[in-house]
């Protein structure tokens, strides 16, 4: 354990630390910035029990930020682009964080936008998905720069639609950046390792404020800088190493990749707007049939959200071990979302009750 822990880019400990103490820092003077930073406990979708500031996605930001500038070198030569290409997510999603008044169109195009400003920086998009029927329409950039540019806006957007307990998005995306590491190192890839260990760890020191008394929340300038990163990083692990699949990238999102896929179609069943705000969400039906029972509300909501974010682990697994077989992750990709759709469908249900 120790000679892993010396073996970890300074980037890293320089992101956890900056992250973690400017989570603290927010937290503790909530009441300074109360008019603008609280997250109101009253609405729809709003489980938490008294009103918390939704502003922790500055202390991961900045410490992204403080990371790269402390360990400036080729290693985090990677951080720079996504810093600059995501800034249009982060800052419109702040934006409404703290004034409660920009709509989910405009906070997707932002998202849209990062993705746009990722290829005109680095000159990467996706250019293949590995069916050959469809790949030849990559072929053209515009279409290619085009579907890049969507896929980014639909992961961070799914980020933002699972960021809705103590923890689940954090640990999901903790899990996900350790796997996308893991995948880049043994591919040779060491400088996109260090940006996504670095990332990781700046979500990390803030899920330590975060989870499990839900001092501190992500918010929307969080929730969509991280889902860039994260649809950025598997754009760039596909794109910078052939031997990759890209349904190993899908297998690392699949969780928020299934649930805005099905939230979507299952509001246009329903003659609703897919952007409406609901309280069918997974995580939200297994928090209200399993767990809300008790008066340990918070404790509940945590243990909920820690569980339901687990649930990245096994397609992590299956993308770690098998992320040069497309074949394999691509099926598996299909049994995730068919597992989630059938959990799903018995749960509304009531089949397990």
């Amino acid at each position: 354990m120790q000679e892993v822990l010396t073996k970890l880019p300074l980037s890293f400990y320089v992101a956890l630390i900056t992250s973690l103490s400017l989570s603290i820092l927010i937290n503790a003077t909530k009441n300074s910035h109360i008019f603008f930073s609280l997250d109101s406990n009253e609405g729809i979708q709003k489980i938490h029990l008294k009103p918390t500031p939704r502003i922790g996605g500055i202390a991961v930001f900045l410490g992204v930020i403080f990371a790269y500038f402390m360990e400036k070198n080729e290693r985090t030569s990677i951080l720079g682009p996504l810093i600059l290409s995501g800034l249009s997510a982060f800052t419109f999603g702040l934006a409404e964080d703290a004034t409660k008044k920009i709509g989910i169109y405009t906070r997707l195009l932002a998202t849209t936008l990062a993705g746009v400003v990722g290829w005109s920086i680095t000159g990467i998009s996706l250019t293949h998905i590995g069916i050959s029927l469809i790949d030849p329409i990559f072929n053209n950039s515009i279409f290619s720069v085009f579907f890049t540019a969507i896929a980014i806006g639909g992961i961070a957007n799914a980020i933002n639609i699972i960021d809705g307990l103590n923890g689940l998005a954090s640990i999901m995306m903790i899990i996900a950046f350790t796997c996308l590491a893991s995948i880049a190192y043994l591919v040779g890839d060491n400088n996109l390792a260090v940006a996504c260990l670095t990332i990781g760890a700046s979500i990390f020191g803030f899920f330590l404020i975060n989870w499990p008394w839900g001092k501190l929340f992500m918010g929307d300038g969080g929730s969509y800088f991280c889902g860039f990163a994260l649809a950025w990083s598997c754009v760039l692990l596909v794109e910078r190493n052939n031997t990759v699949s890209p349904f190993a990238g899908l297998l690392v999102c699949i969780y928020p990749f299934s649930e805005v896929i099905f939230s979507v179609c299952r509001r246009f069943s329903k003659s609703k707007s897919w952007t409406r705000a609901d309280l069918l969400h997974l995580h939200s039906l297994i928090y209200r049939r399993y767990f809300r029972r008790g008066g340990f509300l918070v404790w509940n909501n945590s243990i909920t959200g820690l569980l339901i974010g687990a649930l990245s682990i096994p397609p992590a697994i299956v993308a770690f071990h098998f992320y040069n077989n497309n074949l394999i992750c691509s099926i598996f990709s299909i049994i995730f979302m068919a597992t989630y759709y059938v959990v799903y469908r018995r749960i509304v249900r009531f089949n397990w009750r």
